[in-house]
């Protein structure tokens, strides 16, 4: 039997949540807009300027195991509550070992990459199969060649340094065949390659928030596991950054958001009028729209799979936690190799 743990996401400015027995309540002017209890939470998103929350529910939080992070409006992580380590010292040390040395470290970052430029690779053929005709095709024929390159490339890579360009040269091709696969025929959603920090078109301002949330999800589920999400093997330490969550969700960026991009575009449920331009030339999901997104986020977490490495039915969802428990596995020993997720 598998659980599908909830994550509330919290979008309204002004909020503030504090612990009320074991539960959670959400308050906005002195008026209680939600309650729910503790227990039935994996995380809490807040995703504005102004939400707050009580010590007391920080607190319960870090003691529950309940992830309590706080994001701008548009999905970009800000900081996040925690108390104290969760998890075996052992399989930390182990962590923190393998991080400081060259070959271990890089022999779990190629599987990270690998499956990452397949997966892509596979969001690619199942476009030009389902839509056999156009002029799309060459594009994405041409991206899925290189793509095939750039994985025989990431098996060769003999330095960090070199697994970064390949991985590079993939996501550099990946994105140029992107826009091939928008077929919604709204001529103010175009993409011409990736950009970020801000964002400068909407399929970006959508990919960037969606992204958002997978390194919410990638990060809890490391947490819950015992490992340190702050020390990767792929993407190296940098003060405030989740590494090792940007490690996880490489894999899952192309199955879980970017298909769910194209599928908000194609049918039309995302369109222009979702997004607001600011002065400085950034878009940006709107209120509303970002609402939208986060049912349809939700929705697509539970949809059923059955994971290649397990052969087990399980939801997208809890993905992420599948993939930190087997990674736990192999520094533990349990496994020759991290079993890197391969979308199918």
């Amino acid at each position: 039997m598998q659980q599908h743990l909830n994550t509330l996401f919290v979008t309204l400015e002004g909020a503030w949540l504090r612990k009320q027995g074991e539960t959670v309540e959400v308050r906005v002017e002195g008026e209680t807009r939600l309650r729910i209890p503790l227990h039935n939470l994996d995380g809490i998103v807040c995703l504005g300027w102004d939400i707050g929350a009580s010590a007391q529910l920080m607190a319960a939080c870090a003691e529950g195991g309940v992830t309590l992070s706080f994001c701008t409006p548009h999905g970009h992580f800000l900081a996040a509550a925690t108390g104290f380590a969760p998890g075996n010292v052992l399989l930390r040390r182990e962590q923190y070992r393998r991080a400081d040395l060259d070959a271990p470290s890089l022999e779990i970052a190629k599987h990270c990459v690998a499956a990452k430029i397949a997966n892509c690779r596979s969001v690619l053929q199942r476009t030009r199969r389902d839509r056999p005709d156009g002029d799309h095709v060459d594009g994405l024929s041409k991206a899925v060649d290189e793509l095939a390159r750039a994985l025989r490339g990431v098996s060769l890579a003999k330095s960090a340094d070199t697994l970064r360009g390949e991985e590079g040269h993939a996501a550099h091709c990946y994105f140029n065949a992107f826009g091939h696969m928008l077929s919604g025929g709204d001529p103010a959603i175009q993409f011409s390659g990736r950009n970020r920090r801000p964002p400068l078109d909407p399929v970006n301002a959508l990919l960037s928030f969606l992204y958002a949330l997978l390194a919410h999800d990638c990060r809890s589920a490391l947490e819950a596991t015992g490992l340190d999400a702050a020390v990767g093997f792929f993407h190296r330490d940098r003060p405030g950054r989740p590494s090792l969550a940007l490690d996880l969700m490489e894999e899952f960026r192309p199955v879980l958001a970017d298909r769910l991009a194209l599928s908000l575009i194609n049918r039309k449920q995302v369109n222009a009028e979702d997004f607001e331009q600011r002065e400085n030339g950034a878009v940006l999901l709107r209120e509303e729209s970002r609402k939208k997104v986060l049912v349809a986020w939700q929705e697509r977490k539970k949809e059923t799979l059955t994971h290649p490495f397990l052969n087990e039915k399980t939801t997208y969802g809890l993905l992420p936690h599948l993939q930190a428990r087997l990674l736990a596995r192999h520094l533990r020993g349990d496994l020759d190799a991290y079993p890197a997720f391969l979308w199918r």
